[in-house]
């Protein structure tokens, strides 16, 4: 009896794996793998930050005659708003998107006239705003883009003598814009980043009734640079967030 129940152990001792190997293996669970940071969707925000212009008056007097009067520079606070819309296809790094942005400002700078020291000239911009189109690069929750389109200021110009006379000039002026900025998504729905904008704003003829012999008008050229930090809230509406990728084997 011993003999027969160890060789009927040797039995089942060789065929157990050959069993095994018949059973089924069970697939180890998929390795889950976050899906990559998608900048889709329209968004608004707010910005606040610095801004400076360098205006350059150039003076047709009395007789015709143009003189260059020099440029002065001037600077002060911004802040507004923005909306836009950027559209990242799933799983790809390049990012396209447009905005408007408005600004409240006050850049402003008054100085004593190069050609008459009887004479202050003013400068100053209380608004500004920007339509662009946007080209980005994201890794990520970091997106580096650039930026161009249209700008606008409106802006008041002013010559004043010391002998009591005034005389003032307001515009809304369009030129174009160049920008680049640096965002950084902390939430699936709000970023934070930092921006520059260069406004080409050119030249443009103001008349001003004569405060002074030398002065009728003038021809002021003018640039503006800003540089702002930025917070935006980014909605879902119809931004494809991406799905869970998920690592077979």
């Amino acid at each position: 009896m011993k003999k027969f129940l160890l060789g009927t152990l040797g039995v089942v001792a060789m065929a157990a794996p050959a069993f095994a190997a018949d059973l089924p293996v069970k697939a180890p669970p998929p390795v889950y793998v976050a899906p990559m940071y998608n900048w889709s969707g329209f968004y608004i925000g707010g910005n606040g930050g610095w801004g400076a212009s360098d205006s350059c008056w150039d003076v047709f007097t009395v007789a015709g005659a143009l003189l260059v009067n020099g440029c002065h520079d001037r600077s002060g606070g911004v802040v507004g708003g923005q909306i836009g819309y950027r559209w990242q296809q799933p799983n790809n790094h390049f990012v396209i998107g447009v905005e408007a942005q408005g600004d409240w400002a006050d850049i402003r700078n008054n100085r004593v006239s190069a050609l008459d020291p009887t004479l202050t000239l003013g400068s100053k911009i209380d608004g500004l705003g920007l339509f662009t189109g946007q080209f980005g690069f994201a890794w990520d929750t970091w997106l580096l883009y650039t930026k161009a389109g249209a700008a606008v200021t409106n802006n008041n110009f002013s010559v004043s003598s010391i002998a009591g006379g005034i005389a003032s000039a307001s515009s809304t002026r369009w030129g174009g814009a160049l920008g680049v900025g640096f965002e950084y998504g902390f939430t699936p729905n709000w970023s934070v980043g930092l921006e520059y904008d260069h406004l080409f704003m050119g030249g443009r003829d103001y008349s001003f009734a004569v405060v002074d012999p030398l002065f009728a008008s003038a021809r002021i050229r003018q640039d503006v640079d800003m540089a702002t930090v930025r917070v935006n809230y980014r909605f879902d509406w119809g931004a494809p967030l991406g799905a869970p990728l998920l690592a077979r084997y």
